[in-house]
C-alpha cells in the first residue's frame, strides 16, 4: 500500500480516500493533490514514486510536468496584463505583432487565439525540434501561416500552437517572455514553485513521467466494431490530415521527449509548465479571491476572463468543449465543481481550476500519464471534494 504523505482538514477526508484509492486502484504511481477553500489550503497530499525506475520517492517539493494545464498558468498571465490595460484582447494581433498580419490575419483579435478560434492548430510546414525549442523560429512560421478555416466562424483545440501564439503576444506587449513574465510577475508574488521554463537548478526535484498504453487501439479496430459514438473521432485519428493529427504534428520530429532536460528549460506555454499541485491550487485561488493577501484578479476581471467565448463541437478533439479567453469550462465529461468552475486539463490526467462559488481552487498532478476515457483519477478526486462540500 502506498504511503500517502501531508495534511487534510476535517470535512474532506473523502479526498484522501479517493487519493488513496487511485494508488490502490486507478494507475497512479506518483502524485499530488492540493485543495484551497476561501483561500487556504484545506488539503495537500502526496505520495509513490517520482522516479519508478530508481525508486526516488515523492516529496512535498516534487515538480511535475503538467503538460496543457500550462495554459492556465499562461491565461493568466495575459489576463493580468489586460487588467494593467496593457492588452487589449479586444485588438487585433497585429497592433502588438505586425508580422502576424500576413494571409489574411490582420483582422484577428487576440481573444480569439485565446479560445481557440483562429484556425492556426496546424502549419504548412512543421518546424524542426530544435528550432522550435529556441522560440523564434516558431513564431516566426505561426505569423506567416495561413489560417486552415475562417478565422472566428469555428474553434477547435490549438494544442501545441497555442502556446506560441499568445506567448508571442505576452512578449511583445509586456517586454518580457511569458516565462519570466509568470516568475515576476505571478509566482515570485504568490510563492508559487511553478516554471514555464525550467532553470537547471530545479532539474533534480522534477519527476520522471510513465508513458501507458491503451488497453484497446481503437485505430485498430474494424470500424464497425467501433461503439457508433466514437466513430467520428476515430475516424478523425485514422486520418493524417486530420486537424486532429495535424494539431500534434506541427514540429519534426512530432513527438516531443518531455522528459528531456532541453525541452524542459525549454519555454512552451501550451505544455510544459512545471511545477506542484499546490502551485495550480494557489495560483487558482488568488483568482477568485485573497490568499494571504494577495489577489490577482479585481472582480471585473475574472468575469470577464471566465465568460464563454466559444462552445460546440471543437474541429480538433471531434467532441464538444467550451472555451473563456484561454480556460477551458465545464462540459459533460469534465465538469469540475459547478457551472461557474474555469480551468484547465492536461495531457495524462493532471487537473487545475477554481470555482468562485463555492471557493474552491484545485489542483492534481501525477507522473503516470494514462489519459482517455479510462482515466478516473482527477474525477474521483473532484467527486471527493464535491461530497467534501455537501
Amino acid at each position: 500500500m502506498t504511503t500517502i504523505d501531508g495534511e487534510v482538514e476535517a470535512g474532506f477526508e473523502p479526498v484522501r480516500e479517493a487519493f488513496a484509492a487511485n494508488f490502490d486502484q486507478h494507475g497512479d504511481i506518483g502524485a499530488a493533490v492540493c485543495v484551497y477553500r476561501d483561500g487556504r489550503p484545506v488539503v495537500d497530499l502526496w505520495g509513490g514514486e517520482a522516479d519508478p525506475d530508481t525508486g526516488r520517492p515523492w516529496e512535498r517539493d516534487t515538480l511535475q510536468l503538467v503538460y496543457s494545464a500550462t495554459k492556465g498558468a499562461t491565461a493568466t498571465a495575459a489576463h493580468l496584463l489586460t487588467q494593467r490595460g496593457v492588452l487589449d484582447l479586444d485588438a487585433t494581433v497585429a497592433k502588438y505583432w505586425p508580422e502576424f498580419a500576413a494571409n489574411g490575419k490582420a483582422d484577428i483579435p487576440v481573444r480569439w487565439l485565446l479560445s481557440h478560434q483562429a484556425g492556426l492548430v496546424a502549419l504548412d510546414e512543421p518546424v524542426p525540434l530544435a528550432d522550435a525549442l529556441t522560440w523564434q523560429p516558431m513564431v516566426a512560421a505561426l505569423a506567416a501561416q495561413r489560417p486552415l478555416w475562417t478565422p472566428g466562424t469555428a474553434h477547435g483545440y490549438h494544442g501545441r500552437t497555442w502556446g506560441w501564439l499568445v506567448g508571442e503576444v505576452i512578449r511583445r506587449a509586456s517586454g518580457r517572455t511569458p516565462g519570466s513574465f509568470f516568475a515576476e510577475e505571478i509566482a515570485d508574488l504568490l510563492g508559487l514553485d511553478f516554471f514555464i521554463g525550467l532553470p537547471a537548478s530545479e532539474g533534480d526535484r522534477v519527476s520522471r513521467m510513465v508513458y501507458q498504453q491503451p488497453e484497446v487501439d481503437l485505430t485498430a479496430v474494424p470500424p464497425e466494431e467501433i461503439p457508433p459514438e466514437l466513430r467520428e473521432l476515430v475516424a478523425a485519428w485514422r486520418d493524417p490530415n486530420s486537424f486532429s493529427n495535424r494539431a500534434f504534428r506541427v514540429t519534426a520530429p512530432a513527438e516531443i521527449d518531455f522528459n528531456s532536460p532541453e525541452v524542459q528549460a525549454a519555454e512552451l506555454p501550451a505544455s510544459n509548465g512545471i511545477g506542484t499541485a499546490r502551485a495550480l491550487a494557489r495560483m487558482y485561488a488568488a483568482l477568485i479571491g485573497e490568499v494571504d493577501g494577495v489577489r490577482l484578479f479585481t472582480p471585473e476581471t475574472l468575469a470577464a476572463a471566465t465568460k464563454e467565448q466559444a462552445g460546440g463541437l471543437d474541429q480538433v478533439m471531434v467532441t464538444p468543449s467550451r472555451f473563456s479567453s484561454g480556460y477551458m469550462l465545464p462540459t459533460e465529461t469534465n465538469r469540475m465543481i459547478g457551472p461557474d468552475s474555469f480551468g484547465h486539463t492536461g495531457r495524462g490526467g493532471s487537473l487545475g481550476f477554481a470555482d468562485p462559488e463555492y471557493g474552491i481552487a484545485f489542483g492534481y498532478v501525477m507522473n503516470n500519464i494514462i489519459g482517455g476515457p479510462n482515466d478516473v483519477r482527477a474525477s474521483c478526486l473532484v467527486e471527493a471534494v464535491r461530497r467534501s462540500l455537501a
